[in-house]
């Protein structure tokens, strides 16, 4: 019995799932996303907020945006939009010091992706001088924001939703590959980053989903139980979600990636058989 056990748990370590589970871990991915999460509150919705005030005639959308992105229910959706209906008088509001704190949590915020990127590729940390590399991506991730709250949502028949789910996943797709290349300096060639982009685009539609399922009835309880503070509590467990993603979608895409160049080695005759499976391939 003991050795059957033994046995299942030495292959379990030896496949894609257990490989996967022990870069988790040493990379810290939960620790990581919980970081993202932190500094996503401090950067990500204060600047949706200031894009969307910006947005002419947006009104309410951050608010509309964000509920859409958890893809909650209405009466919920109106809960967060309650919560971020001052959305539109925060560019008045909005002072040269607070700009100045965005853009700094911002830089911090884009160095902090560019190191969990760098853990999930086994990469050196890069030097200061690439740090011009985090202004450009933070501007990367506004319009990219900004293009998602003026954009208008779905309509509510099939083909536009399913339309609306495709576009989401080829404009994401190529938001993370183009995030991937410039954070990392160009040290991972494009085609092994693809692989890292699709994972993290579906991951974001599977969360979509079960934000639909879980956190929708949270916002409805917390509102009622914590008032606004619940709500945003569960914005910011969305964000360790988000967070958890990003991360992990590359992780997952590194692994696909090895599989697919060991599988071309092998049949190459490079790499003999199944022994090639462990190898431990680099970012090149």
């Amino acid at each position: 019995m003991i050795s059957t056990l033994r046995q299942l748990h030495d292959r379990l370590q030896g496949s894609y799932v257990g490989l996967a589970w022990s870069r988790g871990r040493e990379m810290e991915l939960m620790h990581r996303a919980m970081g993202f999460a932190a500094l996503g509150f401090l950067t990500l919705v204060p600047l949706l907020v200031v894009v969307a005030a910006a947005a002419p005639g947006s009104g309410s959308g951050f608010g509309r945006w964000l509920g859409q992105a958890l893809g909650v229910t209405a009466y919920s959706r109106t809960r967060i939009e309650m919560v971020f209906g001052a959305a539109d008088l925060a560019l008045e509001r909005t002072t040269a010091f607070g700009l100045a704190a965005l853009a700094a949590f911002g830089l911090t915020f884009g160095s902090a992706v560019q190191t969990g990127y760098e853990k999930v590729w086994d990469l050196p940390t890069a030097r200061w001088h690439t740090m011009w590399r985090h202004v450009v991506w933070l501007a990367l991730l506004v319009c990219y924001l900004g293009l998602l709250v003026v954009i208008p949502a779905p309509s509510d028949d099939v083909f536009g939703t399913i339309l609306g789910a495709l576009g989401d996943l080829f404009g994401t797709c190529l938001f993370f590959i183009a995030s991937q290349r410039l954070l990392l300096g160009g040290r991972v060639r494009w085609r092994a980053l693809v692989p890292g982009a699709v994972a993290t685009s579906i991951g974001l539609l599977g969360l979509r989903i079960f934000s639909q399922l879980v956190f929708s009835p949270l916002i409805a309880s917390n509102a009622v139980t914590y008032g606004p503070f619940g709500t945003l509590l569960v914005v910011q467990s969305w964000l360790v979600g988000v967070g958890f993603v990003v991360y992990g979608g590359a992780l997952v895409g590194r692994l696909v990636h090895e599989h697919l160049t060991l599988r071309r080695l092998r049949r190459s005759g490079v790499l003999p058989g199944d022994g090639a499976r462990h190898h431990h391939l680099g970012p090149g």
